[in-house]
């Protein structure tokens, strides 16, 4: 077995960071529409794929897509972090002008958004690097983050009483600390000391332990690129804290237009994905994934488990996310749980990596359009609403799946060439319609500047999978 030639693995440093930026920026903006772990995952497709795009080539599509798909679920860990009363602390009218709150949001915006792109970096580098867990040992490696989460929020996280006004000691949430005694406050739990220590966990025993280098400096760079969740939110408390610079401003006519809290998710993405591109790049010698891949490398789970796990995992996504039940919402709420059989199955399934980047991503988003466009708002009606925004998506994720299922290309990359700007183009579409079609040469609404520039975004990706593929056949 032989690693990727280096020459062939090589893309120009702007294409490693530039591609992956405008994937995170496009798909944490849109994921802003959807919410929670099985949203942040759009970003991850798009970013994970993006980077398979450049640093795939040679390498076969079973290990390429496995390093994907295994990044693409770790940026769902995050999810289950509340943070909405976080960035109120850095912009609700009665902290503005209070800068030790500004201060402590930002600490807490930075804190979170390290976690939850470092998980990305780590599995990114278990999946890029020299580690070859099985199924076996990814579900020791989960429950030991569980257990360590577990640990983490018992040390960091609680007490969490309100009705006893008892918080823990380090809290980034509403509290009466910055809103006074008399205030009436819901303070919302927190798991962010849980999925640290977990974090840490799992970098200290892979990096460390299992001397994983790629695995060791890319944890790092995805932490680094959580900072892009204050940079963001700097753009969004300056406009509530001096809303008449705004005014007096060349752009006072486009400022009522800005979604400010789209502005700093998509920020926020495109940190992550530059970084994650950035680091990867940097250390693309330590990059390992194999021409060839023997039956013996690794144990695999039995197709009828596989296909079982993929049937649990759906349905326990619709109904966490679209039942009553609130026992599915318990169990399918934290997200190391909705992370347990993916990433067990990416470990011991070939083709389990392809459904998480293709359809088992796309189910609980299509889903989500229907419930918002068909029947909360209603924008359409019944039978449209079904077939447009989840019969037909669905569909033609599946034929595409199928194609290069029938018609294997010749590698990683290949793969990705295809892939990439079909969920590119399926999540930019399904978006749009949520944004109510808000057309560039009609009206403008608050809408449109982020929908202009997840098109820009679009046109990127859909030139670096025609660009990727120029090169592939001229060279150059």
């Amino acid at each position: 077995m032989s690693a990727i030639p280096r020459a062939r693995n090589h893309p120009a440093p702007w294409e490693a960071v530039l591609f992956p930026a405008l994937a995170g920026g496009m798909g944490w903006g849109i994921r802003g529409q959807f919410g929670h772990e099985t949203g942040a995952m759009i970003a991850g497709v798009l970013v994970g794929l993006t980077l398979l795009l450049s640093f795939g080539r040679g390498a076969t599509i079973a290990a390429g897509t496995r390093a994907a798909a295994l990044a693409a679920v770790a940026l769902g860990i995050g999810g289950s972090m509340t943070y909405g009363q976080t960035i109120g602390l850095t912009q609700d009218r009665a902290l503005v002008g209070c800068w030790p709150a500004w201060w402590w949001g930002m600490t807490g915006l930075g804190l979170k958004g390290a976690i939850w792109s470092g998980f990305a970096g780590l599995f990114l580098g278990l999946g890029f690097g020299s580690s070859r867990l099985s199924w076996r040992g990814v579900l020791t490696l989960l429950a030991a983050l569980w257990a360590l989460y577990l640990g983490g929020v018992w040390l960091l996280n609680s007490p969490h009483q309100p009705a006893d006004r008892q918080l823990p000691l380090i809290y980034f949430s509403a509290s009466w600390r910055w809103f006074g005694a008399d205030a009436e406050l819901k303070p919302r739990p927190e798991v962010w000391g849980g999925l640290l220590v977990a974090l840490l966990g799992a970098w200290a025993w892979i990096g460390w332990w299992r001397r994983d280098l790629l695995v060791r400096r890319l944890t790092v760079w995805g932490m680094v690129g959580g900072l892009g969740f204050p940079l963001g939110q700097c753009l969004q408390s300056y406009h509530a804290w001096n809303p008449q610079a705004w005014a007096a401003s060349p752009w006072a006519a486009l400022a009522p237009r800005m979604n400010w809290w789209n502005w700093m998710e998509t920020l926020f993405g495109v940190a992550i994905g530059a970084c994650l591109g950035l680091g990867l790049w940097r250390n693309r010698d330590l990059i390992t994934l194999r021409e060839t891949e023997n039956a013996t490398d690794r144990p695999l789970l039995p197709e009828a488990v596989a296909w079982t796990l993929l049937g649990v995992h759906g349905v326990m996504l619709l109904l966490a996310d679209f039942s009553p039940l609130r026992w599915a919402r318990a169990i399918y709420d934290p997200g190391l749980a909705i992370a347990v059989i993916p990433l067990v199955a990416i470990a011991g399934h070939d083709r389990w990596p392809r459904w998480v980047l293709l359809l088992v991503t796309l189910l609980p988003i299509a889903g989500k359009m229907i419930r918002h466009l068909v029947y909360e708002t209603p924008a359409i009606n019944p039978v449209a609403g079904w077939f447009f925004y989840g019969i037909l998506p669905l569909a033609v994720i599946v034929l595409v799946a199928a194609r290069l299922e029938r018609r294997p290309p010749a590698d990683a990359a290949a793969w990705a060439q295809v892939a990439l700007p079909t969920a590119a183009w399926i999540y930019f579409a399904l978006n749009f319609a949520f944004f109510d079609f808000p057309w560039p040469w009609e009206p403008w609404t608050v809408r449109t500047p982020n929908a202009v520039a997840f098109a820009i975004c679009l046109a990127g990706l859909t030139y670096a999978a025609v660009r990727t593929n120029r090169v592939a056949r001229t060279g150059n």
